[in-house]
């Protein structure tokens, strides 16, 4: 009988680390693993009506929300599409034909890249100070507001930011794209960025 292959998020090792450093001023969560595809589409008035069918943003370095997730900027003529659920292999395939056999009508194009990349989101009203810690962008809300998606570095790692809008808390949210090459060593850099902030630093003081 055939192996059954089984899928390890690659931050299983530090969560217990990020829920304990999470407190009033600052919070680290991973998120699971989503859907994600590569939309590529020629410019045109067809290629127009497509993207508004899929709710693409149109505005450089931009997130808009979709009916399934959210739809980010990464170029002209490039979008990254994330589901808002986790879903398995086959559901993640099957998405891609339907996305794929509306994007040819206009000769576009399809990727999954489920794998490639991992979310970390950031909450509480230090978050913003730990990202700025690692990251040349200016993060003021007057230039970086909610619907903003830039690709940039943070603490030397190539990362997709968005600006989310405010948690339960009332204090701005951010999602770190990362590779998933990459997301262990982000995830203990932003423990190391936050650890002033944390509850067990300030238990410590």
């Amino acid at each position: 009988m055939a192996d059954t292959l089984v899928a390890h998020h690659p931050l299983e090792f530090v969560v217990s680390e990020l829920s304990a450093a999470s407190g009033s001023a600052v919070t680290l969560t991973p998120e699971p693993f989503l859907p994600q595809h590569i939309v590529r589409l020629p410019a045109g008035s067809a290629t127009a009506a497509v993207a508004a069918q899929l709710q693409l943003p149109t505005a450089a370095n931009t997130w808009s929300r979709t009916a399934d997730g959210r739809a980010i900027w990464l170029g002209p003529d490039e979008w990254l599409l994330v589901g808002s659920e986790s879903t398995d292999a086959a559901a993640s395939a099957a998405r891609e034909r339907e996305l794929l056999d509306l994007v040819q009508t206009v000769g576009g194009a399809v990727t999954d890249v489920s794998a490639q990349r991992l979310g970390i989101r950031l909450g509480g009203p230090k978050a913003r100070t730990v990202l700025a810690k690692g990251c040349s962008i200016d993060l003021h809300p007057k230039h970086f507001g909610i619907g903003t998606a830039v690709q940039t570095v943070l603490g030397q790692a190539g990362v997709v930011l968005l600006a989310l809008p405010p948690g339960a808390d009332g204090h701005p949210e951010y999602l770190v794209l990362v590779r998933s090459s990459f997301a262990g060593y982000l995830a203990t850099w932003l423990l190391d960025a936050a650890l002033e902030f944390t509850s067990s630093s300030s238990a410590a003081r």
